[in-house]
């Protein structure tokens, strides 16, 4: 059930308690839930495959080396049904919610990856990485309190209006234009040299990625509601270009993780993807209609804690690779790894997220 209109006059010293509420709707509720529920699964989807992998290398060639025993394992399966159950809920999480909630919610899953693996895998988290989760959690809280109502649609026919207006298309056209010139030019030339060659392609087809996602969602939810959006052709249109734009996107992320460190892709993929897909977010479906510049504001600040948490969570990593850091000792100092001086170097990873994306 939709929420009730709330009165813009409430009780002397309540106004924000009721203006949360209002911001809060039902469907904003449930692609939060979605949103948070696919985090998790994602998040422990790597710490499984992480054991499943170990449990492999155990009897076979590991995946590291080459080898595919993982195939046989269990556990890793277990690992990737439940990295598909995730994104799953964050694919029915774009039905329900803006993009503007749903799409900076995903580093709640860095953030559960690194505390499992903290936890279980025994992969020590530094102190600055517990504060790179702790401003994840406040940024990504800053966003849900301040988050637009999703705009209320009743046919895949309304969203193809949106997805046609002059302004969008000339988003789209542009961002189109960009990642061909970048495919056809840059990529054989710098695309083994420059980080943002293949991250660029990633983020910038990833936001019309989302767009399709959303509209697809939309029409699917409609759908198994008992209003049938599968007679229209725009809803396989949407289809075809989701399929698209997966395809190109899994195949330059993946050139980029092959290529380069994966502690740096992470974060500036995580920028750039997140930032256009808000852009066109607010283009297409006018998330900030309604919202004065407070809020919109607002929004933003959370949307930048959460960018610099998860900066402060790879670099945190960065640091012990290449500075030597050593874990905080029982008198809080930070201990420094020098050869000369007798100290062996422990190294502590963050997480093992970058690392299962290298292995399998």
């Amino acid at each position: 059930m939709a929420a009730q209109p709330v009165p813009e006059v409430g009780p002397p010293g309540h106004h924000h308690f009721y203006y949360y509420y209002r911001a809060l709707s039902s469907d904003n509720v449930k692609g939060l839930l979605l949103a948070l529920s696919s985090s998790a699964f994602i998040g422990a989807s790597f710490i499984i495959k992480k054991k499943g992998l170990k449990k492999a290398g155990e009897s076979g060639l590991a995946a590291g080396n080459g080898g595919y025993s993982y195939l046989y394992e269990p556990l890793w399966w277990a690992g990737m049904i439940a990295m598909i159950l995730g994104e799953a809920a964050n694919f029915a999480a774009y039905a329900f919610a803006p993009a503007i909630l749903v799409t900076p919610l995903g580093a709640v899953s860095i953030i559960i990856s690194a505390t499992l693996a903290h936890m279980i895998l025994q992969e020590r988290l530094h102190i600055f990485g517990m504060l790179g989760c702790v401003l994840c959690i406040v940024g990504s809280t800053t966003i849900v309190l301040h988050a637009p109502q999703e705009r209320a649609i009743g046919s895949v026919t309304e969203v193809w209006d949106l997805a046609t207006e002059p302004g969008f298309l000339c988003y789209a056209l542009i961002v189109t234009a960009f990642a061909l010139v970048l495919i056809f030019y840059f990529v054989p030339r710098y695309g083994q040299t420059h980080i943002l060659v293949y991250v660029g392609v990633c983020s910038l087809v990833g936001s019309l990625t989302v767009m399709s996602v959303r509209a697809l969602g939309i029409a699917l939810k409609l759908t198994f509601s008992g209003v049938n959006q599968l007679v229209y052709l725009q809803t396989w249109v949407f289809a075809v270009i989701v399929a698209t734009c997966v395809v190109t996107q899994i195949n330059y992320l993946n050139k980029a993780l092959d290529t380069f460190n994966t502690a740096v892709v992470s974060p500036i993929y995580y920028v750039m993807f997140t930032s256009l897909t808000i852009v066109a977010s607010v283009i297409m479906f006018k998330d900030w209609a309604g919202q004065n510049a407070t809020q919109i504001v607002t929004e933003m600040c959370g949307f930048v804690t959460i960018l610099s948490g998860t900066f402060l969570l790879h670099k945190t990593k960065d640091m012990v690779d290449t500075a030597g850091f050593l874990p905080i000792g029982s008198n809080g100092m930070t201990k420094h790894a020098d050869k000369d001086d007798g100290f062996a170097l422990e190294e502590m990873p963050l997480s093992f997220h970058d690392s299962c994306h290298n292995q399998v």
